[in-house]
């Protein structure tokens, strides 16, 4: 692809606030015609911005209606010395990506502004803590994060590699501005409501408190559970918490009811299911019941399974009672390292929890307790995901782990959704691509559904008309809603319709 810039111009890279900063600075009363350019897979028309003096106004032009996307400058290399050019035509870095995660200002102690653009190289890690006040659980958090983050800027070779930036929920300005006065780290603004919401869904940040270790220059995240981190290693020494391969977590000796002990290299070749379960959460023990039985027909099938029990239990005779249910092998309850390890290799924020693997160790999906209650008889093993679901009661709970795109259909029988489905699931699968190229978690989800209890408790909940068909997207968490009510749903109208939303061009509407 090539911009339509003559030989003589130079084509700067730049988040649009982060350019108005610095040619204001050093040009403030610069003639020039400015065009800026989208980066995207299309050539678009350029945006021209034409001034006597190129200020912030100008430049914010450019801000409104790209947001904090990157942009090319395009202007005639002779304005600009050598040396200025050399220093600022670098591809879009570490700053200006942090600029477009967290935006140009976050609030530090005492209220005292701090320039995103100074949290820079060395930075290589940013944790992003996620909480409020007046929550007793983030309020003890708080303490221990305080003590580990004190410690690793005091000791650590790499103190200056690491950043936490607050994220809270608080609506009350005075609550908020008390909670994070004494905070040694960096705060977003309690008013960038938007901007949280976006780094919730993001991150998939389901409870509180969480912490989740990002990379610093591409936003991929490296540690989900960052509260295991600040309570097993203390000190920092393992910084910088990247993950490893299940083998190596889980490798040590894994016992069976019968107290018989095999080593854990015996899973190479199995699929495997690593199950977080506890004796004392009822929804376990509902979940077990039915994993003995998909495990049993799995086995008998000649398919090479098999099941790791991480406890969650309060002792370790809970722990028996309820491993004496399970036909399976489980990391011995005495180890508590290898289970706190397991636990921060996948992020894990609630119980129960089903993670599958393929035969090498790498993941199928986080949503093994969805598919095995979805699929009593195992016909669909080892369960990969699929592009769109079929709203029912066992996969509800998703709708609450990030954006969802709902397909309200008229149809009571199940084939009858099988077009709704077919319909969309071409749009589903070139989102997936997309964002697995980028190693990126898919940021919206893709349902379609009937006529059922169900499917009108959701209606009714989130206040939805009874016109059928009807495109949506819910954001449970953000308790807003997208909404498309038209005669005929086509493929151009779906895809138009996630572009609009994943652009940000859609005005949501209130739950």
């Amino acid at each position: 692809m090539s911009h339509p810039c003559r030989p003589t111009s130079s084509c700067l890279s730049f988040t649009p606030m982060s350019l108005s900063s610095r040619l204001r600075s050093q040009f403030p009363k610069l003639p020039l015609v400015v065009t800026v350019l989208r980066l995207s897979l299309q050539l678009l028309p350029p945006l021209r911005l034409t001034s006597h003096s190129c200020t912030a106004t100008d430049l914010r032009r450019a801000q409104e209606a790209f947001g904090s996307a990157p942009f090319v400058l395009c202007l005639p290399s002779w304005i600009l010395p050598s040396p200025v050019l050399s220093q600022c035509s670098q591809p879009l870095g570490m700053s200006e990506f942090l600029v477009s995660l967290l935006g140009e200002r976050l609030v530090g102690s005492q209220q005292a502004e701090v320039d995103v653009h100074s949290l820079a190289a060395p930075l290589q890690l940013l944790g992003l803590y996620f909480g409020c006040s007046r929550n007793g659980p983030c309020e003890q958090f708080n303490t221990s994060l305080r003590h580990f983050y004190s410690t690793f800027k005091k000791r650590s070779e790499h103190r200056g590699e690491l950043e936490i930036v607050f994220v809270s929920s608080d609506q009350d300005q005075q609550l908020w501005q008390e909670f994070v006065q004494d905070m040694p780290w960096p705060s977003l603004p309690i008013n960038e409501k938007h901007r949280k919401m976006k780094l919730w869904n993001k991150y998939k940040v389901t409870s509180i408190p969480s912490l989740v270790f990002i990379d610093a220059t591409t936003g991929k995240v490296v540690c989900r559970n960052g509260l295991l981190v600040v309570r097993d290693d203390p000190d920092g020494l393992e910084f910088p918490w990247g993950p490893k391969p299940f083998g190596e977590v889980v490798a040590g000796p894994l016992v069976r009811k019968n107290g018989q002990s095999t080593d854990s290299s015996t899973l190479e070749g199995s699929y495997v299911g690593v199950y977080f379960s506890a004796h004392w959460c009822p929804p376990c023990r509902s979940l077990t019941r039915v994993l003995v039985e998909s495990y049993g027909m799995v086995k008998e099938s000649g398919k090479k399974f098999e099941i790791v029990f991480v406890s969650a239990d309060r002792s370790e005779d809970s722990f028996k009672q309820y491993f004496s249910e399970m036909p399976w092998l489980a990391v011995p309850y005495s180890d508590e390292g290898r289970r706190s390890r397991l636990n921060r290799l996948y992020g894990i924020q609630g119980i129960p929890t089903l993670i599958l693997l393929d035969t090498e160790g790498k993941l199928i999906t986080r949503q093994g307790r969805v598919e095995v209650l979805n699929d009593p008889g195992c016909r669909e093993f080892p369960w990969h995901p699929k592009p769109v679901l079929e709203l029912n009661e066992s996969n509800a709970v998703q709708l609450n782990e990030g954006p969802c795109l709902v397909l309200f259909v008229d149809a009571e029988e199940e084939g009858e959704l099988e077009p709704a489905k077919e319909l969309i699931q071409p749009i589903a699968e070139k989102i997936i691509a997309k964002y697995k190229a980028k190693e990126e978690e898919t940021p919206l989800l893709f349902f379609i559904a009937g006529e059922d209890d169900m499917t009108d408790s959701l209606r009714d909940y989130t206040n939805l008309p009874e016109a059928a068909p009807l495109l949506t997207i819910l954001d449970m968490s953000a308790r807003a809603k997208y909404v498309l009510d038209v005669e005929e749903i086509t493929p151009s109208i779906v895809e138009h319709f996630v572009d609009d939303f994943l652009a940000e061009k859609l005005k949501p509407e209130p739950i």
